[in-house]
């Protein structure tokens, strides 16, 4: 006859903190999540930084789970108890405002799942007449992704620029890099979810069936539930690809040249790239890029202009049928600077994993595991040319921020849904990402003033811009970000995880 496993005690202080008094809490947990939760100092040093590598806050336990049902034990225990404490699922940790983090609560490390998925994370299913998709773990990153499909000649649709990121993590901000505009963000490449709720319910959920919880939980920041199961489309994998930098001197045909590349309708709807995006050049940009031949030239041009904007094109083709699309491309395109067209030809697999290799090279130098102030935000497209003279001229240009990785490429709302959690600008058919990519051994501060400079300016010129992975100090800041979806969204929290255990580091409901 079997018998239940008996029930060990296991105590973790949590403290509940109030101006006058701290109370201690046991909790019971069984004997199979004892032994997976850790206390020790190691595991609370890891759990209480990130990417960012400002904000570090210390949990109390970090719970490396042998199986799902772990972690909806943990979600059960927290939810029933009269003093539920917080869980953060924490994937990659390549937030950078201590958002995957739990202040005297538990953080879950997810790539501990890796170990019960036993081989099972990435499933690949479907045929050429219902099409193709891959059933993926919450935990398992990106590159795993791509190396998996395209060795069955499929790839997803739609990415980010780094892939050593959780699926689980990305689909709950958005996911977007240079293919969005064409593919829409990774948000909405997905089929169904499995999730697990505040309450500690696993549900499965698509467009169609528990259709609030899905739209919910996709840019969602973890708010309403954790990710364990995504269902991924995917299309034929491309083996190679042109990629290109093409240089302007002024940031009107920058900017203008990169619309008429995502136009939908017109001439260059035929050659429109698969890939596009933009940055600035100033006169501390690497130039690793660029053919060392050609370093003074773009060097000279850069001191004439103080910045240089670029536009970075790829087009993706198979090796039997070469691609014809960049010189009626490069033909649509009227301002840039001639003689300032670069280009390179790898592989797919070179193109989309190319942030890697500068992640070794920084990893060499130990400029990798240093403060990230990062600073990323999404423009109207009719207040760009204001963001240009007041941002990059006048703040980065003046106080002389000339080592900044700024990038800055349009996106088109029609690509999203409305019905997910992801805010973006409202109204305008075109908006902008600017993305403030700074690193700092020892003045992150510095990095962040200016920031904050940036959105005062917005603040002040009218511009209704929208921040994306970003961080608010306030409810009332989060009330604003949210806009005619906030509703919504404490609607959401309310229903699916009401004592607002789940992803705490946001600070939207924990503030």
């Amino acid at each position: 006859m079997a018998t239940s496993s008996p029930i060990a005690i296991y105590f973790i202080a949590l403290f509940v903190a109030s101006s006058i008094t701290s109370t201690m809490l046991a909790i019971s947990l069984p004997p199979e999540l004892t032994d997976n939760l850790h206390t020790d100092p190691g595991a609370i040093k890891l759990a209480s930084i990130d990417y960012g590598r400002i904000i570090k806050e210390k949990p109390f336990a970090v719970l490396y789970p042998s199986s799902l049902d772990d972690i909806r034990t943990l979600i059960n225990l927290s939810y029933s108890s009269s003093f539920p404490y917080t869980i953060a699922a924490k994937g990659q940790a390549h937030s950078t405002w201590g958002q995957a983090q739990a202040n005297k609560g538990v953080v879950v490390q997810m790539s501990s799942l890796n170990s019960f998925r036993n081989g099972t994370g990435i499933l690949i299913s479907g045929d050429r007449s219902s099409g193709f998709y891959a059933d993926v773990g919450g935990e398992q990153l990106w590159i795993d992704v791509l190396n998996a499909t395209l060795a069955r000649g499929l790839s997803p649709l739609s990415w980010t620029d780094y892939l050593y990121l959780t699926i689980g993590g990305t689909l709950s901000n958005a996911g977007i890099s240079g293919q969005t505009y064409r593919k829409g963000p990774q948000i909405t490449n997905v089929l169904e979810l499995d999730v697990l709720t505040g309450k500690g319910e696993f549900v499965t959920c698509t467009s169609q069936k528990d259709t609030e919880l899905f739209y919910a939980v996709l840019g969602g920041l973890g708010q309403f539930g954790i990710i364990t199961r995504a269902r991924i489309v995917l299309e034929p994998a491309k083996e190679r690809v042109k990629w290109l930098r093409i240089l302007y001197s002024d940031f009107s045909s920058f900017s203008t040249d990169q619309e008429t590349l995502i136009s939908t309708t017109g001439p260059s709807h035929k050659v429109m790239p698969d890939y596009l995006e933009g940055q600035l050049l100033m006169s501390q940009s690497p130039l690793d890029f660029y053919p060392q031949s050609q370093h003074q030239k773009i060097t000279s041009l850069i001191n004439q202009y103080g910045i240089v904007y670029l536009i970075e094109v790829a087009t993706y083709y198979d090796n039997k049928n070469e691609d014809k699309r960049v010189k009626p491309m490069l033909k649509s395109l009227k301002g840039f600077v001639h003689g300032f067209v670069f280009e390179k030809d790898v592989t797919y697999l070179e193109f989309l994993n190319r942030v890697h290799d500068e992640e070794i090279v920084l990893r060499k130098k130990g400029l990798w595991d240093i403060p990230h102030p990062w600073l990323n935000i999404f423009i109207p497209r009719s207040r760009i040319t204001d963001f240009d003279n007041g941002a990059f001229r006048n703040i980065l240009l003046k106080r002389n921020f000339t080592s900044s990785t700024v990038l800055v490429y349009p996106l088109l709302r029609s690509k999203w849904d409305e019905r997910m959690s992801a805010v973006i600008p409202d109204e305008e058919d075109v908006f902008y990402v600017v993305g403030f990519l700074d690193a700092s051994t020892d003045d992150w501060e510095t990095f962040d003033n200016r920031n904050k400079d940036i959105l005062q300016f917005c603040v002040n010129g009218g511009i209704k811009f929208k921040q994306y992975l970003g961080h608010h100090a306030t409810k009332e800041e989060w009330i604003n970000h949210f806009g005619s979806k906030w509703n919504t969204f404490q609607h959401r929290k309310a229903r699916f995880d009401p004592k607002m255990i789940l992803s705490p580091g946001q600070r939207i409901f924990n503030i």
